[in-house]
């Protein structure tokens, strides 16, 4: 094996891989490059964050005005359904805008752009990930504020400094899940018709089987299951629970699965699971060669 760089190794048969330094200037270096012409193509289109923004307002006070009478009980311990559904919209958004963050990547590969980058001496390619983990955490932080505001003057209340911390937590970990899922289907898949085919798939299907729009109580058996094993739902629950609970701790019981019962601590493990197997899942895909 013959030593290209501190940080990058040549294998016999001409393929090159990276080696990841998580912590070097170089790493960091090149983080900062990537993150920074992200945000560079939203100042020159920044129509896609504003529609961002829009969307999950109307979402929600289409949506509040649809069920505002539900009947009392429904959601447990006196809770409006604008402070219900608010917690659904943010995580809604966040994953949404997720799970879209491999078509930029998708784009720069069928225009020739992503080959320049990988070919470069990387000190990994997890820096692309990191990179749009950045950006889309930061887009989401705008369209969550916003969403905040607009709930709070529909008479959702606000959460606590603590309560914030929280949700900003769960929000990081299923951004960072579904962001890897996002970029490594782009570097798998043929093309751009591809993914935005998974996209439309799995976007409303999954938002709809989560708890999201509705509590458990309100479906039947089978989808019950389903919505408590939502990676969605394991950040909906922690988040809905702050929102309505200025006592909470870790170990309050947040989601009364099937299964059992789930803590603040449990969802936010889980989601940490989530998005460590992600992780693991597309290693191999960042490691390989774009054609």
């Amino acid at each position: 094996m013959t030593q290209i760089s501190p940080t990058l190794t040549e294998i016999p048969g001409g393929d090159r891989t990276a080696q990841p330094s998580l912590f070097s200037a170089e790493f960091r270096q090149e983080t900062f490059a990537l993150t920074k012409r992200l945000f560079i193509q939203l100042r020159r289109r920044p129509t896609t964050l504003i529609a961002g923004v829009i969307q999950p307002l109307m979402w929600l006070i289409l949506f509040g005005a649809l069920f505002r009478y539900a009947p009392e009980g429904l959601l447990g311990d006196g809770q409006t359904y604008i402070k219900f559904l608010a917690a659904g919209i943010i995580v809604f958004t966040a994953f949404s805008s997720a799970l879209n963050s491999g078509l930029p990547v998708l784009f720069d590969r069928e225009f020739g752009f992503l080959n320049r980058i990988l070919v470069a001496p990387l000190a990994s390619r997890f820096s692309i990930v990191l990179a749009s983990a950045i950006f889309i955490i930061a887009t989401s932080a705008v369209q969550t504020i916003a969403i905040i505001a607009v709930s709070a003057l529909m008479g959702a209340g606000l959460p606590n400094l603590a309560g914030l911390g929280v949700a900003t937590l769960a929000i990081a970990l299923l951004v960072f899940g579904f962001t890897m899922l996002s970029l490594g289907l782009a570097f798998a898949m043929p093309g751009h018709q591809e993914l935005l085919a998974f996209i439309f798939l799995v976007n409303l299907p999954l938002i709809f089987s989560s708890i999201a729009l509705a509590p458990l109580s309100f479906m039947p058996a089978w989808l019950q299951w389903i919505a408590s094993l939502n990676p969605l739902s394991f950040a909906i629950a922690p988040i809905r629970y702050v929102y309505g609970h200025s006592d909470w701790s870790w170990q309050s019981v947040v989601l009364e699965a099937p299964w059992g019962d789930m803590t603040i601590l449990g969802a936010i493990g889980a989601l940490a699971a989530f998005a460590a197997i992600v992780g693991m899942a597309i290693r191999g895909v960042l490691r390989r060669g774009v054609a």
